[in-house]
């Protein structure tokens, strides 16, 4: 057996930002040196940020990303980092052989490269292109057909990209006829609930198919809807867990592995093509960068991360989504209306702990019909949490509009959740806050929302959660009062009152109004949401797994109405495995119903 010292860096780049992700490679290439690591890695298009959705297919970018990891190979040397081996994601592009009809010659690379010696020693490009959920790369890359071993130390290693795990045959099959002791997966796998446990079965399963120990390394931070949440890991090649990183920060996760050392002549040599085992062949391409095994030396403890438990996970994802697209999209501060009602608190305690209460301004705007309970539990929470508060009452402003305009029912209400969007929106304007939107999933799906009111803003914290996980999860970060950790601020006391948790929810738009008047009880509307909207049932499924007949044709009709709604709501984290954005597409102008 030969012994290797690998580092996994699951670190956070951002879309488009070349330099300061080179940035972040040769700052973490550092630290695995100053580690002892013989070999570190990062995640899928670490150089460019991932996803780059169409910018795959603009030629500046890509000859900006190729352009980058040539000065990234020197400025690892040149900055005394170039004996250890670098494994990278950026873009690139095929410039021979032949591509897939509709795509131009030189169709873009979902690639990854080894940097040594101030060189690019060997590239590579992922050979499963994902077409589901919220991946469309067949639609933008060209499919890779080659497989780097690369020799580090005696052993041979191996390089696969993301999907390359989860589609059979492949790459996987390939590291198995080229004898690896070892398959590196690179990775940019978003979070979504309960995906920990299945990365793991699936990174055991193809270590035992490749019959080695395999690293997956995985980006951690918010783009837009996607949150990514690290927890790479690392198993032996009978799929035993050897470390793991924890999820949703930065980390280094360090491992001192004893894996086979190579063949002195390996079978297939290189340039063989082997069958891939899913109607292609991949070319194995070797490259030696150290022959010899090093001497024995004594290992390091392993860090093993215990996962987070699922309400802690989630809502981690949706701090962490709200940070980073604060942060990456240049604001310092957001905005909100805080009304006094459930989905507003979670959204202003989400957005204190994403970037400090210092920096979250809430708007009270009482109406006419807002009770005094509202009011009071809105000034108790802002006192709670100590974020910036503003009073506007805005009853002055629907008066001037109602001497104006002859509005009744449901354009009336309107009316006042409209004005108060104009009040956050403008003071948005003014002094350069993100606004953030309330609504929930169970609203989103049902359309109960009014379009340029309460749906208005840029970034929607809990859009991608149902009204009974807004309880959940409020309930949950109460019981974490006084814990401070990377995603909460340690607030001395419960930072949402029990007056909140505990009130009926409403709109407060007209006299008595309650959620009740409009929808089913969300104990009874959210799995019907559940299984229509996340699972794809018609509705003689939905009947037949338990649903009430008239609910569920009630239900369908509201979701089917709202989609024009839907198609015009500010982004948010993705948490559940189909959100209303990247996973949902359907047609607005649609007379398609379920019968």
């Amino acid at each position: 057996m030969a012994q290797l010292r690998i580092a996994l860096a699951q670190v956070n780049s951002t879309v488009g930002d070349l330099d300061g992700n080179a940035g972040t490679v040769v700052e973490w290439t550092r630290r695995a040196a100053d580690a002892g690591a013989h070999l570190v890695a990062f995640p899928e298009m670490m150089l460019t940020g991932y996803p780059v959705e169409d910018l795959a297919l603009r030629a500046s970018f890509v000859e900006a990303s190729q352009t980058a990891l040539e000065r990234l190979a020197r400025r690892l040397a040149d900055e005394g980092l170039g004996d250890l081996p670098v494994v990278v994601g950026y873009l690139d592009r095929r410039t021979v052989g032949l591509v897939r009809p509709g795509q131009p010659a030189g169709a873009p690379l979902d690639a990854a490269a080894w940097l040594h010696g101030g060189e690019v020693l060997v590239r590579s490009a992922k050979h499963h292109l994902p077409n589901y959920g919220v991946f469309d790369e067949y639609r933008i890359f060209v499919r890779g057909d080659r497989l780097p071993v690369v020799r580090v130390h005696g052993v041979d290693v191996a390089t696969a990209i993301c999907e390359d795990l989860w589609q059979d045959g492949g790459p996987v099959t390939a590291a198995g006829a080229a004898g690896a002791g070892l398959l590196l997966s690179i990775n940019a796998s978003p979070y979504e609930r309960d995906k920990d446990d299945t990365r793991l079965d699936l990174c055991a399963r193809r270590a035992r198919e490749a019959g080695c120990a395999l690293a997956y390394v995985n980006l951690v931070g918010g783009q837009d809807e996607l949150v990514f949440d690290g927890d790479s890991l690392i198993v032996g090649a009978d799929g035993a867990p050897l470390a793991r990183a924890p999820q949703f920060v930065e980390h280094l996760l360090v491992a001192d592995l004893a894996v086979p050392a190579a063949a002195p002549s390996p079978e297939p040599a290189h340039g063989t093509p082997v069958d891939a085992l899913d109607g292609t062949t991949i070319t194995i391409d070797r490259r030696v960068v150290s022959a010899d095994p090093l001497p024995a030396y004594p290992v390091e403890p392993q860090t093993v991360a215990e996962p987070l438990d699922d309400l802690a996970e989630v809502y981690a994802a949706l701090v962490l989504g709200t940070r980073d697209y604060v942060r990456k999209n240049g604001f310092r501060s957001v905005v909100l209306g805080l009304s006094g009602g459930i989905d507003s608190a979670l959204v202003a305690t989400i957005a204190s702990d994403a970037i400090g209460p210092e920096n979250v301004h809430a708007i009270l705007l009482p109406s006419r019909y807002s009770s005094e309970g509202s009011v009071v539990d809105a000034e108790e929470l802002v006192k709670r949490q100590g974020v910036n508060s503003r009073t506007v009452p805005i009853a002055p402003m629907v008066e001037a509009f109602e001497a104006q305009l002859d509005l009744h029912g449901i354009a009336a209400e309107n009316l006042q959740a409209r004005i108060r969007a104009n009040v956050w929106m403008g003071l948005s304007n003014e002094h350069g806050h993100l606004v953030l939107t309330g609504g929930n999933k169970s609203e989103l799906a049902t359309g109960y929302s009014t379009l340029y009111g309460d749906s208005a803003g840029g970034f929607g914290p809990i859009k991608d959660v149902f009204k009974l996980t807004v309880w959940e999860l409020a309930r949950w970060r109460n019981t974490m009062a006084g814990k401070s950790t990377p995603f909460l601020h340690g607030f001395a006391e419960e930072p949402i009152p029990e007056a909140i948790l505990v009130k009926e929810p409403s709109a407060e738009l007209r006299p008595g109004q309650r959620d009740v008047d409009s929808l089913p009880e969300y104990a009874v509307l959210d799995p019907v949401l559940t299984d229509y909207v996340e699972r794809d049932m018609g509705r003689d499924a939905l009947i037949a797994a338990g649903h009430d007949a008239a609910l569920v044709d009630r239900v369908i009709r509201l979701v089917d109405l709202a989609e024009y709604k839907r198609r015009q709501y500010p982004p948010g984290p993705k948490i559940t495995p189909k959100n209303f954005g990247r996973d949902r597409r359907l047609p607005i102008t649609n007379r398609w119903r379920e019968r």
